[in-house]
């Protein structure tokens, strides 16, 4: 499932000509491309979806919804380990148990 996920920018800087972002998502950092919000500031927080930041949102909404996210499990859905999910539901309890087989 692909969410938009709302983050807190910690830096920006240009990238060849791309105004590009490093943004918190509840403790997964992520570089995410400005260019939609051209006016998102260090410290503001932005709905983000498949790296792009789309729009601006108030602090209090994004910790709810991070919140809620993190209860449900989606945050580790969205941003967790691929191999180490696979793994999990295939009932291993690590990648190393499978490496040792």
């Amino acid at each position: 499932m692909c969410l938009a996920v709302p983050g807190r920018v910690l830096d920006i800087e240009e990238r060849d000509g791309t105004r590009m972002a490093t943004v918190d998502f509840g403790g997964v950092v992520k570089e995410v491309c400005l260019e939609y919000l051209p006016d998102l500031q260090v410290g503001e927080y932005a709905i983000v979806h498949v790296g792009f930041a789309l729009q601006r949102l108030d602090e209090e909404s994004a910790k709810q919804t991070l919140e809620l996210f993190a209860e449900l499990g989606m945050l580790q859905e969205e941003f967790g380990d691929p191999w180490e999910m696979a793994a999990a539901e295939a009932g291993v309890d690590s990648l190393e148990e499978v490496r040792n087989q």
